[in-house]
């Protein structure tokens, strides 16, 4: 009954994201793909819109991190230094808009521009920075902050390059374009006819399922092309299938926890070392049938990742939780004072490996004498703004640029916008105040080295799994390779078959 309801629900949705663009003929039917997550707008100055839309094959960087990890030029073609706080970046000629415009200085100054002033994220590195066309092929960028990598900047997942419109929406320069858009269910794209090779390229069919066993059974029935993000215990059922192909990937993302210091009971550091000492990440790696127990802050084929096991150690968190005052009662769970250490734990469904490790986390707690309450919301980052609780399992790409300053800066700086830990330590935002003038790569990993040291020390966080990644995949991409994490999900090379 199950399978019946999503091909109906499937069938409806394919009629009505057909293609209708009159004059042009397109490589074949539309590739259609399913995922847990869909850009929430069109909008590349809010929130994670620009990830998603670089995710989605409609928008790019000025430079990006290719399959073999390297920083590499995208729509740039150099970036020089020509004083402290200021650099030109040189386009590469030739490209255009899917408008068919040329992309020019000025029109990605004026998107810049706009994303600066509507994004905080953009802030993380640089603080501010401003634009001026030089001429057409000439941006020249003055930083607030030193930066000793621009490159790295610009490839930040806020930073998608743009023209802006004027009327809210925005010009894109990726292989594919915006043919219709439905919030939280679908985006429905075509080949940018100006990006080499548009005429290889079929449209797509993007669609946003709410869970991972509904994109499973889609992917069953014969609706998608690509199923993207699978959960791991359906991948040894699917592997037998004649009509499918399933691929895994290591990932840069970390799974990890969020600890809400501002909250009564995680303002201890004693309970948050303690928490961190709980979790068993053999186990937790074991759960989601894939990944390793994590080192630290990065996945480890990083220089600047840890490297030495996190440790698991109940009786020194137990000793730690005695230590704070909180005391095993009649049942074996810890009190105060006649109050219960009980925890709200909550994760999000777009991430099913982090929905499969909840009751493991709650086990692992209880094991310790914290008691959990469970929450799985769908719209996580506004919950954890709003700091309605107490541990978020996340799931976070912690070197998106090839660079380890990002995610410290944006995510755990004192104040920084999306420090949903509400983590405030002078210590080490001095720590990350190194990387603003360091430009040697040696020394760059010495500083991530030191910042991990602080946060195990502190606890605002705890690093869980470095996870591995499942896509599932009809005859008709059989040929394509994920990389890149969901940063390059549709790309110009997404191998459809012959």
């Amino acid at each position: 009954m199950r399978s019946q309801t999503v091909s109906r629900l499937a069938a409806a949705w394919l009629t009505a994201a057909t293609f209708v663009t009159a004059g042009t003929v397109f490589a074949g039917e539309p590739l259609r793909v399913g995922a847990t997550y869909i850009t929430s707008g069109t909008d590349p100055a809010k929130g994670s819109n620009g990830w998603a839309l670089v995710s989605h094959g409609v928008g790019e960087n000025l430079f990006t991190v290719d399959r073999n990890g390297k920083l590499v030029p995208e729509l740039a073609e150099k970036a020089e230094r020509i004083a402290d706080l200021t650099w030109t970046v040189t386009l590469k000629p030739g490209r255009l808009f899917s408008d068919g415009t040329p992309v020019t200085a000025r029109a990605l100054a004026a998107g810049f521009d706009t994303t600066f002033a509507n994004n905080k994220a953009a802030l993380a590195t640089g603080g501010k920075l401003t634009f001026e066309a030089g001429d057409d092929l000439t941006l020249k960028v003055t930083t607030e902050k030193p930066v000793p990598f621009i490159q790295a900047l610009f490839a930040e997942w806020p930073l998608v390059a743009y023209k802006p419109t004027g009327t809210g929406n925005a010009v894109f320069s990726g292989p594919y374009r915006v043919s219709d858009f439905k919030a939280d269910a679908s985006i429905t794209l075509e080949p940018n006819m100006h990006f080499a090779g548009a005429e290889k390229r079929s449209p797509v069919n993007f669609r946003r399922f709410g869970d991972a066993q509904t994109l499973t059974l889609a992917l069953e029935a014969g609706e998608l092309d690509m199923a993207f993000g699978l959960p791991s215990e359906v991948v040894s059922r699917l592997k037998t299938s004649p009509d499918l192909t399933i691929k895994s990937f290591p990932v840069g993302y970390q799974y990890l926890a969020f600890f809400n210091t501002a909250r009564p009971l995680m303002a201890d550091v004693k309970v948050r070392r303690a928490i961190d000492l709980a979790f068993d990440r053999k186990e937790l790696a074991a759960a989601i049938n894939g990944g390793e127990p994590a080192t630290g802050a990065y996945a480890a084929y990083f220089p600047f990742a840890g490297r030495e096991a996190r440790p698991s150690d109940l009786a020194k968190a137990g000793a730690l939780l005695d230590e704070a005052g909180w005391a095993k009662g009649s049942g074996g769970m810890r009190e105060k004072g006649g109050t219960p250490l009980r925890l709200l734990v909550i994760t999000y469904p777009q991430r099913p490996d982090l929905v499969t490790m909840l009751p493991v986390v709650k086990a692992e707690l209880a094991k310790i004498g914290i008691a959990i309450d469970t929450q799985v919301v769908d719209n996580i980052q506004q919950v954890a703004s709003a700091g309605d609780f107490d541990v978020a399992l996340w799931a976070q790409h912690t070197a998106p640029s090839g660079d380890a300053a990002f995610f410290l800066n944006s995510m755990l700086r004192s104040g920084a916008s999306l420090n949903y830990a509400k983590y405030a330590s002078p210590d080490f935002d001095a720590i990350l105040d190194r990387f603003a003038t360091e430009g040697d790569p040696a020394k760059r990993v010495a500083i991530a080295l030191d910042a991990q040291q602080k946060i195990f020390a502190d606890a605002p966080a705890s690093f869980l799994v470095s996870p591995v990644w499942y896509v599932g995949l009809s005859k008709r991409l059989k040929n394509y390779e994920p990389w890149g994490s969901d940063y390059h999900v549709l790309r110009a090379d997404i191998g459809e078959a012959e």
